[in-house]
């Protein structure tokens, strides 16, 4: 079917962060104006400095802000905008959200309604797979009642198995059993989560499959009818099924398996007449009696844009945000596969606010000083800006950089010349886990699978340098120097000592804070 043209005049973002900045930046170069929207929390955030208009949407708890359907319809109508982009995360995948914009007459920058509720519900959604021939993991296709149907699906698939929530996401609502007198308290635990964090305690259990990798197929599809496949990105690299570096393309994928996946992954699309970007996860394994050797089944659809998008941006020469937009305004795609081959090697580092040498502990606080990363094949997508903070009532996330080469082996050299160059002062950032897995043997091999950093010590937590702190200080010290004779430049003694007691407020707290994280 095909949908009359509506074109775009205002869009609102509902979201923060690095997705937010991306999605502003996205629209304006198809000369589309932006609001942004933010909470107490984010007066100052860098998308919120970005946008043509600014919306405050309440106190920083999510629930309060971020997640108000309300609030966020409200700015929109306040402001003219015409249409909402989710991002990813937040109401990105809240099916009555984007069915309450429908009925507002505001267009929902993604798939539909019906999609989203489709695919958000993994045991629908493996129903619709496995009618539509795409391979399932397997294990139940209906929800668990009681404890013995859980016991009688995993003897009958073998252990170890997962139980996951029907409605679950970013790894909650997930217990891996490994032994059936494991299995009854595993469910009960996966069910009092998901209740807590989706609002339903369906769950189910499937075969767990390991060692294996994570893969992903990027599908775009538009309102007339057209799918196209941009190949798969790795997100084998993980923390507790939290992705820490994905690449495109996948070490070690062969043509031949890369069309099977993404003929199933176009089946998973039509099967939901799905339209906009949307990813369809996969486990794939060594399987003796596969073609080629190498198995595969799907996991799951986000019908959202991804995290790391970048990557396949990059070696396709595609805009994946733009595609979005276009899409949700009723446009043809306007590119096939064949028209965007495959170019190179793209690969992503997520830099969180989190202290590796602390087993990922959270790091919140002002950022005094930052120098970003720059120079050929380096991208950098970032919320960081002078004067702003990393607040504790959201995700860790800070930036995203991504690295491009001719090859995998230079696109290596450039991530780990970019997060050497990458600097961040006032909060503990993931940047020594990266640089240390990028000199790791077996992920340089492109030999990693989804438990590998788990089973693996890649920092080593006596390896944290012993002059973080005094380093820390003196760069802090530099920077409020050259402010101070900056200002000591354009003249006034008022100014000078203002700005002299700005610094040394600044330097306490960075001594304060220095000596927190090295006392744990």
């Amino acid at each position: 079917m095909t949908d009359p043209q509506r074109p775009l005049d205002k869009l609102l973002i509902a979201n923060r962060g690095e997705i937010a900045v991306r999605v502003i930046r996205g629209a304006r170069d198809l000369g589309i104006k932006t609001v942004a929207v933010f909470s107490d929390a984010d007066r100052t955030a860098r998308h919120v400095r970005m946008a043509d208009e600014a919306v405050r949407i309440g106190s920083p708890a999510p629930s309060e802000s971020y997640l108000s359907i309300d609030a966020v319809i409200a700015a929109a109508q306040e402001t003219g905008a015409d249409a909402i982009h989710p991002g990813y995360g937040f109401l990105s995948e809240n099916a009555n959200f984007a069915r309450i914009c429908r009925e507002h007459g505001i267009t929902f920058v993604g798939p539909s309604p019906e999609a989203i509720e489709l695919m958000g519900d993994k045991i629908e959604s493996r129903r619709t797979m496995q009618r539509s021939g795409v391979p399932i993991i397997p294990g139940a296709i209906d929800p668990i009642t009681d404890p013995d149907e859980a016991r009688r699906t995993a003897d009958e698939i073998g252990y170890p198995v997962v139980v996951k929530a029907a409605a679950g996401g970013g790894g909650r609502g997930i217990r891996v059993v490994e032994a059936a007198d494991e299995l009854e308290r595993a469910v009960q635990q996966a069910q009092e989560e998901a209740i807590t964090a989706f609002g339903d305690g369906a769950v189910f259990v499937e075969k767990l499959l390991r060692p294996a990798r994570h893969i992903e197929i990027q599908v775009v599809a538009d309102s007339r009818g057209n799918i196209v496949c941009l190949g798969e990105r790795d997100c084998s690299a993980q923390r507790r099924r939290q992705k820490l570096v994905e690449e495109s393309p996948a070490p070690g994928m062969s043509p031949q398996l890369r069309a099977r996946m993404e003929e199933a992954a176009t089946n998973a699309a039509r099967a939901c007449d799905y339209t906009s970007t949307g990813t369809v996860g996969f486990r794939v394994w060594d399987d003796p009696d596969a073609p080629g050797g190498q198995n595969f089944a799907v996991l799951e659809m986000n019908t959202r844009v991804q995290g790391e998008h970048p990557v396949t941006e990059l070696v396709r020469g595609v805009d994946l945000v733009q595609d979005q937009l276009r899409i949700a305004a009723g446009l043809p795609l306007g590119y096939t596969a064949a028209e965007r081959p495959i170019r190179g090697w793209a690969m992503e580092c997520r830099i969180t606010a989190e202290d590796p040498y602390l087993d990922f502990a959270p790091s919140v606080g002002p950022i005094a000083w930052y120098r970003e990363a720059d120079g050929p094949g380096v991208r950098l997508d970032s919320m960081l800006a002078r004067g702003i903070g990393v607040s504790p009532y959201y995700d860790s996330l800070i930036s995203k950089l991504i690295t491009w080469g001719e090859t995998r082996e230079q696109c290596i050299r450039r991530m780990k010349r970019a997060l050497g160059e990458y600097l961040v002062i006032g909060v503990s950032t993931s940047i020594p886990f990266h640089q240390a897995l990028m000199d790791d043997a077996h992920f340089r091999n492109g030999d990693i699978h989804t438990l590998y950093v788990e089973e693996h010590e890649i920092l080593n937590a006596a390896d944290r340098p012993a002059n973080s702190v005094e380093a820390t200080l003196a760069a802090a010290l530099f920077f409020h120097t050259q402010g101070e004779r900056a200002e000591s430049d354009r003249g006034g003694a008022r100014s000078r000592r203002r700005l002299w007691a700005q610094s040394a407020r600044g330097r306490r707290h960075l001594v304060e804070q220095g000596w927190r994280r090295t006392t744990g």
